[in-house]
């Protein structure tokens, strides 16, 4: 295929004409540095939420600022039509329009014709996996098709619809009550006033099936190609594949070539001007074939930069014939973070979970149950579809059939349960790839004890058809294959949502040891990276994917990056921390409700927010913290949830919550804690930032983030952005004035290290770049060196104070060194120089606990 390589600024490369690739004819590091050449990589990015009130023309107004930050692109959150005053955009309901909330095709043109005069580019959030069950449904017009015309409709493989249900309908589970009810009560009518007739149900309407429209109401509901129900029988019967387990989001059949080409058709015509120059792919694990999915994308684009929302779990990586430039950065989050956490402090911190709440001292059961839950619950619909596929597909094969349906289904179940990642990458009529296996087998290995014995046999014949292997008398005939090849694939669509809704949407809401580490991909279990390790992760991205973006924020991370550090700065103090969390629980005792009210879990979840979102300013205001606290309990589904919320146990919570934020005496404690805190967790934000940017990869700066941002999870981390005073405040740096608090600081780190990326984008994210870890005599500092594997190897180094406690406990820096690369150095954040050698870290790190030296 050709690939075409658009321009970028900072560089350009030729196109030029690749063959096909495939597993067979590369090695793995063959196969990631081809994915990574002629993919040229913006040297940063930053992330805007486009919405109402924030449209294409307000992005216009704020990329002067954006280009004197120093980023090359501004990363837009998708950006086709979505349902009306929709906040975030993934609920798409028309692929050929670009959002008219944002302000439509002649704002966004007016904004790229901006942004190009500012010297940058743009980037885009697609959203392949699902589209939008609006209110009402005509506003997908696909969508409305379906449901009028059944399976003739031209678009009935647009979506992942089970049309073998015993009414051959598509499951609408709207209604506020069961059917029967809905019906006496005469909340359903027929309306012919307009185009065509309509049924309707308070704000909802739907199209008549043609040829019904002059039955008696009753007979019309039940002849329609859509069932109307109940919205609580979805999760045990709704019939159509949807993103985890959110019923208005419908899942699109992307492996389909028509369906590809049509959702996509306006966005490659964007790309082919100029007006886009990448793409962030969102939740490529839901689709049937992700591998697939990027090829047609890498062709369709000329090989564009693009990256993917996917979620590595531990050691994973991205498997390498896939054609993208890598990740989206939650990778990097974790190792990055993870260099400012105290390992010392896990012990005690478990030890204080347990004894305030009762909760382990680890996850692992923790998560188990969660997902069990899931599985068993939220999921069931999507499980028993698969139970269902191995049922017919044992019944089919004589040598097969007596697996019974409990058997599978038990196995199914503590497979999904057992599973811990995303996705399996097993395609059909391929071999499974040897990792996969190996995660596989592994999943099985823990299933097994769980299950009956006479169930094990089962247990192996699911292992082998979902690696897609030839069991019993193999596949026989094109709909035996078919079903076998569906299997694994559902399988795999099935494992995101298990890990998604049951490890990050409910345990990480139920187990707080340190709240900092319960982020998107993240393992809460393990506190702590050494910097051997994330030098080895660093070198690993180089190597493999040096175009992948790093993130420290994103608009799904659970906590802003500034509100994790002065959260992972507890790490450091655990002692002080229990005694000051044993106070404020006493203190705070008599707000409980009767019941006994709020739990202690949620109790302590409190206590570590308020300190995570203090400011200047004292505390959060009371209706963020109300609605955190909601968004936190309902997602932990323990006393209540989206599906069954306990009024009663939230408005004890919310009490508890506003009286803490009364209380004059504990307020003073907890801002005498709190800044204690401070100098520790402004080590921590200053020295993550530093690391992210200077690190491998493309680093993407989530809107606000240029300054201190202490958000919480949506839509919390949503909210407006005052780029005035960014502006203000970057312009009195540039004019000489020294940093005046903790956000002009972070803000001088990320400019500074910014421009210098745009200036030598060769030193940082292309395949020509280097990294090389530098020696320091403490492991209270990390440093690197970035610069060309063709030149001079160190052109820049980055470094940062790690655990500033213990540094302080044993005397400071003293005489302790960096080895820099001989030569004369320039720090750029202070101006200071120095020469090659070893460099008294005390005489480097003067004023900031971070430094930034390019070679003078």
């Amino acid at each position: 295929m050709t690939r075409r390589a658009p321009d970028v600024p900072g560089g350009t490369a030729a196109g030029r004409s690749t063959p096909e690739l495939t597993t067979q004819d590369l090695t793995t590091q063959e196969l990631m540095e081809e994915q990574s050449r002629d993919r040229p990589a913006p040297s940063a990015t930053y992330r805007v939420q486009v919405r109402p009130g924030f449209g294409f023309d307000d992005v216009a107004a704020v990329a002067d600022h954006l280009a004197a930050l120093g980023v090359s692109h501004v990363y837009l959150s998708p950006i086709l039509a979505a349902t009306p005053g929709s906040q975030h955009g993934y609920d798409v309901v028309d692929h050929g329009r670009l959002n008219e909330d944002a302000g439509g095709r002649a704002a966004f043109d007016r904004m790229v014709a901006e942004l190009h005069r500012c010297g940058l580019r743009a980037l885009a959030d697609v959203v392949p996996n699902h589209m939008a069950v609006p209110t009402p449904v005509r506003l997908n017009a696909q969508l409305w098709s379906v449901l009028r015309d059944g399976p003739e409709s031209p678009f009935a493989r647009w979506f992942d619809v089970d049309w073998t249900v015993p009414d051959h309908a598509v499951l609408m589970a709207v209604l506020g009550d069961r059917i029967g009810t809905v019906l006496r009560n005469g909340q359903l009518t027929v309306d012919r006033a307009g185009d065509e007739p309509v049924l309707r149900y308070f704000e909802h309407e739907f199209p008549i099936r043609p040829g019904t429209e002059d039955l008696p109401l009753e007979e019309l509901v039940d002849r329609q190609w859509y069932r109307l129900a109940w919205w609580r029988v979805a999760d045990d019967e709704l019939n159509y594949r949807r993103f985890f387990d959110v019923g208005t989001l419908a899942a699109l059949r992307m492996e389909d070539p028509r369906v590809f080409a049509a959702t996509h058709a306006l966005l490659f015509e964007l790309v082919e001007a100029g007006a886009l120059q990448g793409l962030r792919i969102d939740h490529p694990d839901g689709l049937a074939d992700p591998r697939g999915y990027l090829r047609r994308l890498d062709e369709a684009t000329g090989g564009a930069w693009v990256v993917v929302e996917k979620i590595l779990e531990a050691d994973e990586q991205l498997p390498a014939d896939w054609p993208c430039a890598g990740t989206t950065g939650y990778d990097s989050l974790q190792r990055v973070g993870g260099l400012f956490a105290d390992p010392a402090g896990a012990a005690p911190l478990g030890e204080l979970l347990t004894e305030l709440t009762g909760e382990p001292t680890e996850i692992a059961a923790v998560v188990e149950q969660a997902k069990r839950e899931i599985v068993e619950q939220s999921l069931y619909t999507e499980v028993n579809r698969l139970v269902d596929l191995l049922a017919v597909i044992c019944h089919d094969d004589i040598t097969l059939r007596d697996h019974t349906r409990r058997q599978l289904w038990l196995c199914l179940v503590e497979l999904l349960v057992a599973f811990d990642r995303y996705r399996a990458y097993v395609v059909p009529g391929e071999a499974a790839p040897a990792e996969s296996v190996e995660v596989v087998d592994h999943a099985v290995e823990r299933a097994r004890p769980r299950l009956p014995e006479d169930a094990w046999e089962a247990l192996d014949l699911v292992r082998d058809l979902v690696l897609g292997r030839r069991v019993g008398r193999g596949a026989r005939g094109w709909q035996d294959a078919a079903r076998r090849a569906e299997f694994v694939i559902r399988f795999q669509q099935t494992c995101g949502p298990v890990m998604a809704k049951g490890v990050e949407d409910t345990a990480f809401y139920r187990w707080h040891r340190l709240v900092a580490l319960n982020e998107v991909g993240g393992d809460p279990g393990r506190l702590g990276v050494p910097p051997e390790e994330f030098h080895a992760f660093a070198a690993m991205l180089q190597a493999g994917r040096p175009g992948t973006m790093t993130t420290l924020s994103t608009h799904d991370t659970k906590r802003s990056e500034d509100l994790r550090a002065r959260i992972l700065a507890i790490s450091e103090v655990p002692q002080e921390w229990a005694a000051a969390v044993r106070d404020w629980m006493e203190a705070a005792g008599k707000y409980g409700s009767p019941e006994g009210w709020p739990d202690a879990g949620t109790a302590y979840l409190l206590w570590q927010t308020l300190v995570g979102t203090w400011s200047p300013a004292g505390p959060l205001a009371a209706r963020r913290l109300r609605e955190y606290l909601t968004k936190a309990m309902r997602e932990a589904k323990q006393t209540t949830s989206w599906v069954r919320p306990d009024e009663a146990y939230e408005k004890a919570v919310h009490a508890y919550a506003d009286a803490v934020l009364r209380d004059g005496e504990i307020l003073a404690s907890l801002g005498t804690f709190a800044a204690a805190l401070d100098p520790a967790a402004r080590v921590i934000v200053l020295g993550q930032k530093l690391v992210q940017l200077a690190m491998p990869g493309v680093p993407d700066v989530y809107q606000g983030c240029e300054l201190v941002d202490l958000s919480l999870v949506d839509p919390d981390n949503r909210r407006d952005v005052d780029f005035d005073e960014r502006r203000a405040r970057l312009a009195r740096l540039d004019a000489g004035d020294e940093p005046a608090d903790l956000d002009d600081e972070k803000l001088l780190v990320t400019s500074r290290l910014l421009r210098v990326r745009r200036e030598h984008p060769e030193w940082f994210a292309g395949p020509a770049s280097a990294y090389v870890p530098l020696p320091t005599s403490t492991g209270n500092a990390v440093a690197f060196g970035r610069g060309t594997a063709d030149g001079p190897e160190v052109q820049a180094v980055a470094v940062a104070t790690r655990l500033a406690v213990a540094l302080e406990r044993h005397g400071g820096w003293a005489e302790h060194t960096l080895t820099l690369p001989e030569g004369r150095w320039r720090e750029v954040l202070t101006g200071r120089e120095a020469a090659g050698g070893n460099v008294r870290l005390a005489d480097l790190l003067t004023g900031l606990p971070v430094a930034f030296l390019v070679r003078a």
